[in-house]
């Protein structure tokens, strides 16, 4: 279903021993970052990684015409960066706050040290990188071989996910702006904008005061045509 294509990696902190998680939080550095500021850009180095506490950032690539194309949303009790830890490489893309935010950062001496003592977060972290290739290779996959309207079926299917606070949580609104869910679609504004009010005619969806509330999940789902 939809978890083929969102990614979450929020059991990397809750899978671990009690002892292990107040190592982290020992060592963890909060930040707040205001909407729209850079946490890191592509090709810089790491010199650590970062755990959100408190909301939504998006991670994107540009392409050569400057284009972005956003390929996840992280939300509270993730991490991100890590990858570019582990292969000692620069970022491949570029992770930016959608929202206020509270973001720890984790030195890259402390992640070392984590990963040699714990035989746990190694175990978790091929895990969650294993699920994050996936959810690319399929993301991408859509892109390139389903219809605007399918795949803006698929991005509000996503984006309720992200946007859930509770597991049983039925009132979720989306609150991601209408260039972002473009960027995310991998279309045009206008394009995003006409798709989304011919749902809404459909009473697929429910906009107000810009904020998306999904009426009729199944009918998404099937539209999507990603089972």
């Amino acid at each position: 279903m939809v978890s083929k294509f969102t990614f979450n990696n929020q059991y990397l902190y809750h899978g671990l021993p009690e002892d292990e998680k107040n190592f982290l939080s020992q060592v963890m550095k909060d930040k707040r970052y205001r909407k729209n500021e850079a946490i890191f850009t592509e090709g810089t180095l790491p010199s650590g990684f970062f755990f959100l506490k408190e909301g939504k950032v998006k991670k994107y690539k540009v392409d050569k015409e400057g284009r972005e194309q956003i390929i996840y949303i992280y939300k509270e009790g993730e991490f991100f960066g890590y990858s570019a830890v582990l292969s000692d490489e620069s970022y491949g893309d570029t992770v930016v706050t959608l929202e206020n935010c509270v973001i720890a950062f984790i030195p890259k001496n402390d992640f070392i040290k984590m990963l040699d003592k714990s035989s746990v977060f190694p175990r978790l972290l091929l895990k969650s990188l294993s699920h994050e290739f996936s959810v690319m290779v399929n993301f991408m996959t859509v892109l390139s071989q389903r219809t605007v309207r399918e795949r803006t079926a698929l991005i509000l299917l996503i984006l309720n996910e992200k946007y859930r606070t509770d597991h049983n949580e039925e009132n979720v609104l989306i609150s991601l702006s209408r260039t972002d869910m473009a960027k995310m679609a991998g279309t045009a504004n206008e394009t995003l904008a006409r798709i989304l009010h011919d749902f809404s005619e459909e009473k697929l969806i429910l906009i107000v005061e810009r904020k998306i509330k999904i009426l009729k999940i199944d009918q998404l789902v099937s539209l999507a045509s990603f089972y």
